[in-house]
């Protein structure tokens, strides 16, 4: 396995690396606050900082480490993070059941506990601890009562905390009550571009630019904390995304947001040549065609769209359990539940959106009138989407965030054949 190298660091990463050292102008801060674009460098070096101050300061000592869940937190953080350490002379050691490290340098040991803030119950897993530090990662994905209960538990003397994150909405609460009280806070706040990450070529910056517009890129590319406006999917452009494959689809797949009362919507998907064709839709209005249907009948006209088709699953809106349920009782379908993160589903099929990597056919009539009506709601704090023209949307977000997959340049990429 090749070593981790570190060429050089810009001033605004060097800033996050030494901020706790003695002799710096921010010693005495007890936060630092690091939020900015994407792939800016900030996760690395706060995450070096946190462990280094760790080690400089204490010993047999308990910390956390915080991600919207454990899983992401690995992912983003600690993979990355231990072949760095270890290279730096750490002895770092893996409880996975206990969901902890054990790192050890010189004489001096000291644990990480590992907790994902995904709802407003994270917070009672973190309680009763004693900590001299804690580091967030991805702080705006995590709910306030979480937070503040992991703030809470850092009780030694000298302790800090360490936050990054991309932008959000910002009415959100971590915008409101620390990046814009960072004085009240004592905390320092480093805002990052793309541009202070030195590992980055001007090729991967502008690759990063190309993927992103409207709010997301004033989000991920200028760093800035922005309210969602208009439409969702503002890019959706009628040159790369509608069109038909040049020949038979190598792999297929159906995606199905369920209604009885609202439109009930089902996508087929085919993969040719690097991108994802939306093949045939089906689409059903119990309001404008003045009946309902039940699951029965929904399932037969489920067959009737894969019309043959081997499909490797049918995803489906997992608060639909009785329509699941007949699929499976059937045993021609694999089916399975669809992942319902919105605002990431959102920004996958963005990504896929932009790159010209998922194409509607003319037939899908539904979805591309959906397309030119799917508005963010800007009566509310959070962003959310308007509840209305919404259900092509929802089937369309099921399929690329439950049969897509992340890469690991987290590009969304779609998945290789078996």
């Amino acid at each position: 396995m090749p070593k981790t190298r570190f060429e050089s660091f810009s001033k605004k990463q060097l800033t996050a690396l030494s901020f706790w050292c003695d002799g710096s102008k921010f010693s005495d801060r007890d936060a630092i606050i690091c939020d900015g674009a994407v792939r800016s460098g900030k996760t690395v070096c706060l995450t070096l900082s946190f462990f280094s101050w760790a080690f400089y300061r204490f010993n047999d000592t308990s910390f956390a480490l915080c991600g919207k869940t454990v899983t992401s937190l690995k992912r983003n953080v600690i993979v990355p993070l231990l072949p760095v350490l270890e290279e730096l002379g750490f002895r770092c050691r893996e409880y996975k059941s206990k969901n902890y490290l054990e790192i050890k340098r010189g004489k001096v040991k000291n644990r990480f506990y590992l907790f994902g803030g995904k709802d407003e119950g994270s917070a009672a897993l973190i309680q009763g601890m004693t900590l001299g530090g804690v580091l967030f990662d991805e702080v705006a994905l995590m709910p306030r009562s979480f937070v503040e209960q992991a703030l809470a538990r850092c009780s030694l003397e000298g302790a800090k905390f360490f936050f990054n994150c991309n932008p959000e909405n910002p009415q959100h609460w971590f915008y409101r009550e620390w990046i814009k009280k960072t004085k009240e806070k004592n905390a320092l706040y480093l805002h990052f571009k793309m541009e202070d990450n030195p590992s980055l070529s001007g090729e991967i910056i502008a690759r990063y630019k190309s993927l992103y517009s409207g709010t997301f890129y004033e989000r991920f590319v200028e760093g800035k904390w922005v309210a969602a406006q208009g439409l969702v999917y503002p890019f959706f452009n009628e040159k790369t995304n509608i069109g038909t494959p040049d020949g038979e689809c190598s792999r297929y797949f159906v995606s199905c947001d369920y209604g009885t009362v609202n439109p009930a919507s089902f996508g087929l998907w085919g993969q040719y040549g690097g991108k994802w064709y939306r093949l045939s839709e089906y689409y059903h209005d119990s309001r404008r065609e003045g009946f309902q249907k039940t699951d029965e009948e929904y399932y037969s006209d489920l067959v009737s769209l894969i019309d043959g088709r081997k499909v490797e699953a049918v995803i489906v809106d997992p608060s639909a359990a009785s329509f699941i349920e007949c699929i499976r009782r059937h045993k021609k379908y694999t089916v399975l539940p669809a992942k319902n993160d919105v605002d990431d589903g959102i920004r996958k099929v963005s990504s896929l959106l932009k790159e010209g990597r998922l194409v509607f056919s003319p037939v899908c009539k539904d979805s591309l009138r959906e397309f030119s009506l799917y508005r963010w709601d800007s009566t509310y704090i959070k962003d959310k989407p308007v509840k209305e023209n919404d259900h092509a949307m929802d089937d369309i977000r099921y399929f690329v965030s439950t049969a897509l997959n992340e890469s690991e340049e987290r590009f969304f990429a779609l998945s290789v054949e078996r």
